[in-house]
């Protein structure tokens, strides 16, 4: 299966996104992860991003897109993949629109963790208190949430233009939600 998660941060995307990936067999494939690990290794590339970072920009469509065309030519991610933080823009759905027809593939369906605001901010902050990271404050919270709305709506409409959006309800013991994932995939498998 070709797939792609959204949810804001704090909706548990990467430990679903483990999950989704084990029983399926396929990659889960993180731009984030991918980043940092050029960034902990130093490579030419991670020296580049890491610039970019530092100086509070982000890191353009264009490398961005590059990385993930490089890491979809991978063998392990031929029969299917799970894209975690890709796309995030418009001009990211349309190359990676592109990169999958060349061999005659598409994305399969979107998957979309649902939290309430409240929830969300209720565990970010517990997270926070309990990693101790001091820079989850409830405003830089908000604002990350905020933001991600703003950016993810696009992406959403395009792909419910499509049908391809699956919402999922991730509010609940971590084992419901995997199991409202599972469900979701096994209907989209068998029809």
């Amino acid at each position: 299966m070709r797939l792609i998660i959204l949810g804001p941060p704090g909706a548990g995307k990467g430990t679903q996104a483990e999950r989704i990936c084990a029983k399926r067999g396929i990659p889960h494939i993180s731009t984030g992860d991918i980043f940092r690990d050029n960034i902990k290794r130093e490579t030419p590339l991670g020296q580049q991003v890491k610039g970019i970072l530092d100086s509070g920009g982000y890191v353009t469509d264009e490398i961005t897109n590059q990385i993930v065309a490089d890491r979809l030519a991978q063998d392990d991610a031929q029969d299917g993949f799970l894209l975690d933080g890709y796309p995030r823009t418009v001009a990211q759905v349309e190359a990676l629109d592109e990169l999958l027809a060349k061999d005659g593939h598409q994305v399969e369906a979107v998957l979309e963790l649902q939290v309430d605001e409240h929830e969300l901010i209720t565990r970010l902050v517990k997270r926070a208190e309990t990693s101790g990271r001091s820079d989850d404050t409830e405003d830089v919270i908000r604002e990350r949430q905020r933001i991600y709305r703003e950016e993810t709506a696009p992406l959403v409409r395009i792909y419910s233009e499509r049908d391809r959006v699956v919402q999922i309800d991730g509010v609940g013991e971590l084992d419901e939600v995997t199991s409202r994932i599972d469900t979701a995939l096994d209907g989209l498998a068998t029809a």
